[in-house]
């Protein structure tokens, strides 16, 4: 039975922000395995214009962790398709049996809307601890605080790891910036050779 860590988004593209952060999960709680889920189609945003398609997406996740053996891509939410719920996830990877314990990793705007945007966050919380991803010293305050706020209201097991500061995001690559800094040769060379978001 392994314990998992479980990193989604849409990874339009995947950069090494994502990979650090769930290595820095990885390493810290002393999972077995993370794995990279993309959505289906995001609940909280529109995909702009441009965007890889879905196989696309799942093509660079899969490179990107091409030489990680403690990841790896999961289709789980492209496969059951339609709007991509966390807690959908949560209670599908739970019911395989495959796992002795889920870890949701979420980063600092999420956790702090945890309670507020997330659907059945009560179940999120039964279903699996969280892990949260602080890129700034200054944040482990707040984090903290509403940590215990979660966990007095919902009963949320809540870990802060911190990770290493990659200030880049999906929507800068897509708008340029450069590419080779800030994904794995691999999924920088796909994109260019696809010429997505225009490269």
């Amino acid at each position: 039975m392994m314990r998992v860590g479980i990193m989604g988004g849409t990874f339009n593209p995947p950069h090494i922000g994502h990979l650090e952060a769930g290595r820095a999960v990885y390493q810290a709680l002393g999972l077995d395995k993370i794995l990279f889920i993309p959505t289906s189609t995001p609940p909280h945003k529109e995909l702009p214009d441009g965007s890889a398609t879905t196989e696309q997406r799942c093509e660079m996740v899969r490179l990107m962790l091409a030489d990680c053996p403690w990841a790896e891509l999961s289709t789980i939410e492209i496969d059951r398709g339609g709007a991509s719920y966390t807690v959908d996830t949560l209670r599908a990877l739970h019911d395989t049996g495959e796992y002795s314990s889920l870890t949701l990793i979420v980063g600092t705007d999420m956790f702090l809307k945890f309670d507020t945007i997330w659907r059945a966050p009560d179940e999120i919380a039964r279903l699996a601890e969280l892990a949260v991803v602080s890129r700034h010293e200054g944040d482990r305050a707040r984090l903290e605080q509403k940590a215990v706020q979660l966990r007095d209201s919902l009963g949320v097991r809540a870990t802060i790891v911190p990770a290493p500061v990659i200030d880049i995001s999906s929507t800068e690559l897509r708008e340029g910036e450069d590419l080779f800094r800030f994904t794995v040769p691999n999924v920088a060379r796909f994109i260019t050779e696809n010429r997505l978001y225009h490269h």
